[in-house]
């Protein structure tokens, strides 16, 4: 049981979020670059960026079923089953990988033409979403990585990878941006170049740290095995989670795809608050990722009523942080947007929609640890069929109604999102606290304690 003991939330919370921080810091950064280009390149890069989280929602049926599966077996003492689920998930992505590069790679034009991207748009997006795309393969092999060896309670290493992988980038976004170095300035293309390598860096590097990552080095010939049991439990878990997310990343192409109808002010306004919002929540979230870890080990050893209470101390301070978070970015909203643009269209826009965040991001952090807590339990269904059905039908719909039909514009996609994240908060907070869910295949390697 050594291994639940160092699975403490604070131990492994401070890593993911300084990972989190930095990765939002290096982001904006991205983004103000991005900026000197155009506001146009600027709206390319969102709207290309939602639809590539769609593509890689693909592979969470493999990184996050594997990321659970593994830390229950580890909580269980079952390194050898974890090592095996880690191996085959590496696999899985890099085959699946293959595939989607080379369909992205050809497909452009269909998928720009599904975006609904503006006509002046059109060439940037192609050319962004085809040299970024055919990098998906590594994109991949990056998630599915970070992802095994964060289980295994080692966020520490992830953390350090991901640091420098948009190091790296931000690097490369200036010379190919602003000629440096005697190189000519590429734009929007140089952009892309700087994406795909600096993750192929990061690749490597979490690679080397993947073979060390159980006590038995993984070979080479290990990625040739698969165990058929093993592979369904991973499924059973990574299937519906990954319908989960698939379903919510492509309900935001959605959104996006609508938004961009709504002309290219409103946008790029929705671009900028991306970014801006990811500072609300992003310590937030290192808490749901933590407490997913933390309770599928409990889970895996047993203690059910532990891994109970531990849901609860993640979702307080996740929501203390994100209120705080919130609240500074509503005060400084103006001074911030004004750094990136000055149309003033686009930054009336962004501050006429920064007061609906105070109520949005805490609903959002109301969501994500539960959701998380109970996947890492199994209950991965019900996660499920709450996304599939209110996201479409309160989230999408909604905007349809308030953002196109009411004329609200993105004043109508937050009244949407807020519904959308209240409803579904409700209903997995009545999940959790039943406690009356149980997978049918637990991973231990003794007796259940009390049931959950």
């Amino acid at each position: 049981m050594e291994t639940v003991k160092k699975m403490t939330l604070f131990g492994l919370v401070w890593p993911i979020m300084i990972e989190l921080f930095l990765q939002f810091m290096i982001g904006t950064a991205d983004t103000l670059m991005v900026s000197r280009i155009s506001d146009d390149a600027v709206a390319v890069v969102g709207i290309s960026n939602q639809f590539f989280q769609a593509v890689i929602m693909l592979f969470v049926l493999i990184s996050s079923g594997a990321g659970i599966v593994i830390s229950q077996k580890l909580g269980a003492g079952k390194e050898e089953e974890a090592r095996k689920v880690a191996s085959m998930a590496f696999t899985l992505t890099l085959g699946l990988g293959v595939v989607v590069s080379l369909l992205l790679f050809f497909g452009v034009d269909l998928f720009v033409y599904l975006l609904h991207v503006p006509d002046s748009l059109h060439e940037m997006t192609r050319q962004y979403i085809r040299i970024v795309g055919s990098g998906t393969i590594v994109m991949a092999a990056v998630l599915t990585l970070s992802t095994i060896i964060r289980s295994t309670g080692n966020t520490k290493g992830t953390m350090l990878v991901a640091v420098g992988m948009n190091i790296i980038h931000i690097i490369g976004n200036y010379v190919f941006i602003f000629g440096a170095l005697g190189l000519p300035k590429w734009g929007l293309f140089g952009v892309s170049l700087s994406t795909v390598g600096s993750r192929m860096i990061a690749l490597i590097v979490l690679f080397y740290i993947f073979r060390k990552t159980f006590s038995t080095l993984i070979r080479w010939k290990d990625l040739r095995v698969f165990h058929r049991g093993l592979l369904k439990e991973v499924a059973k878990v990574g299937l519906p989670m990954a319908v989960s997310s698939a379903s919510w990343t492509l309900s935001q192409v959605v959104l996006f795809s609508m938004v961009a109808t709504m002309g290219a002010e409103q946008l790029t306004a929705r671009t900028y608050l991306n970014t801006m919002e990811s500072f609300s929540f992003l310590a937030g979230w290192s808490f749901a990722m933590a407490v997913q870890i933390q309770v599928a080990h409990l889970f895996g050893a047993g203690q059910m009523e532990k891994a109970y209470r531990s849901l609860y101390k993640a979702l307080f301070w996740g929501e203390v942080v994100v209120v705080a978070n919130t609240l500074l970015l509503f005060l400084l909203g103006k001074h911030i947007v004004g750094a990136f643009t000055e149309n003033n269209e686009i930054i009336t826009i962004v501050v006429g929609v920064m007061a609906m965040n105070l109520i949005l991001q805490p609903l959002k952090m109301w969501n994500m640890p539960l959701n998380n807590a109970l996947n890492a339990v199994g209950d991965t269904k019900f996660v499920m069929y709450v996304s599939i059905g209110i996201m479409w039908i309160i989230a999408v719909g909604g905007t349809y109604v308030f953002g196109l039909k009411f004329g609200w514009l993105l004043h109508g996609v937050y009244v949407a999102m807020i519904f959308d994240e209240a409803i579904r908060g409700f209903l997995v907070q009545r999940r959790w606290m039943a406690r009356k869910k149980l997978p049918k295949a637990v991973v231990t390697s003794g007796a259940m304690s009390a049931p959950f």
